[in-house]
Formats: C-alpha cells, sequence, structure tokens
C-alpha cells in the first residue's frame, strides 16, 4: 500500500514514583492508572499502592518523556511529583545483577534506583564510611544495590542518607521482591 505507515514500535516502560503513599501523599492505584491512560500510554497497569506504573510507548525520548509524566502527576495529584522513567529490559537486567543474597533470614534486598548518576556516585561516596557489617552498598549501572538488617530499613545510616532532600528528585528506593514483581509482567 502506497503512503501506508509501518506502526510505531512500543516499549514496555516502568515509572517508579518517588514518595507515594507515604507522608500524607495518597493516590490511589485506579486514579494513577487511569491517569497513565489518559496520556495515551498502552497496557498500563499499576503494581503494588507503592508508585509502580508499567505501560507501552512509542515515545523514545526519555527525558521528555520523564517530564510530561511528573508534570501530569503533580498537576492531578497536587505534589512534589518525581519519578525514576526506565525500561522493563533495565529493571530486569538490573534485577540479574543483584550482588549480595537474594534470600537472607537477617537482611533485606533492596535496589535503589537514579535518574542521576553523579547523585549515585555521591551516594556511594558518602556510604563509605559507613559499617559493611550493618548494610551493604554497591553501584551498578543506573542503581544502587542495598542489603540492610531487616525491620531497620528506614532507621540504618544508608537509609538516612538516602531519605535526604537532595536526593528525592533522582532517586527512589524498591525492595528486590518488588522488582521482580515489576519485570513479570
Amino acid at each position: 500500500m502506497a503512503g501506508s505507515k509501518k506502526p510505531a514500535t512500543t516499549t514496555r516502560h516502568v515509572a517508579l514514583l518517588r514518595g507515594v503513599n507515604v507522608n500524607g501523599i495518597t493516590i490511589k492505584s485506579a486514579d494513577l492508572k487511569a491517569l497513565f491512560v489518559e496520556l495515551g500510554f498502552g497496557a498500563v497497569r499499576t503494581v503494588l499502592a507503592s508508585g509502580n506504573v508499567l505501560f507501552d510507548t512509542a515515545e523514545s525520548d526519555a527525558a521528555a518523556l520523564r517530564t510530561r509524566i511528573e508534570q501530569a502527576l503533580r498537576k492531578r495529584f497536587g505534589y512534589d511529583a518525581w519519578i525514576v522513567l526506565l525500561t522493563q529490559k533495565a529493571v530486569a537486567d538490573m534485577a540479574a545483577g543483584y550482588p549480595f543474597e537474594r534470600i537472607d533470614e537477617e537482611r533485606h534486598p533492596y535496589l535503589v534506583f537514579g535518574s542521576d548518576a553523579a547523585m549515585l556516585d555521591e551516594i556511594i561516596e558518602k556510604a563509605s564510611a559507613f559499617d559493611p557489617a550493618t548494610e551493604r552498598l554497591q553501584r551498578g549501572k543506573g542503581v544502587l544495590y542495598w542489603q540492610c538488617p531487616r525491620g531497620e530499613s528506614t532507621d540504618t545510616p544508608v537509609s538516612k542518607l538516602l531519605a535526604k532532600t537532595r536526593y528525592k528528585s533522582s532517586t527512589t528506593t524498591r525492595n528486590l521482591r518488588t522488582v521482580e514483581k515489576l519485570i513479570s509482567d
């Protein structure tokens, strides 16, 4: 057929929202999904209630896509929205690279996702002074791998470092089990 366009190839993306359903910022999964559908994305699915959205899009400019989603979240839900946006394949690669024990009765496995490599490097540098017997932190491509004692994920030196305002626009943390749910879709 003359003049017919080839359908655009879509890519499965993962939007990881920071600070959702904590500190008074509550967004229902159905409302979050509806926003992503309204933005024109396909196969939208939310995972758990911690701000994880899977969606398909043919848009290839990741920075513009991230900005568009953040602006829509701010407008719709009225909070200072920040996301880390990755392809599902990149998230799968990051999860596969987790360097510590995945099942440990005494420790929790986490991934700290980042949209700014310099911030991840800074966190690693500052955390180098912390006791590795308490918690472990290792740099990966676009991610930090973190393992901390069970029941202490908000009280360790690394968790307190990650909670600093300086990192809120570029990092977000997920338990490895949550990440595995994001890549099994």
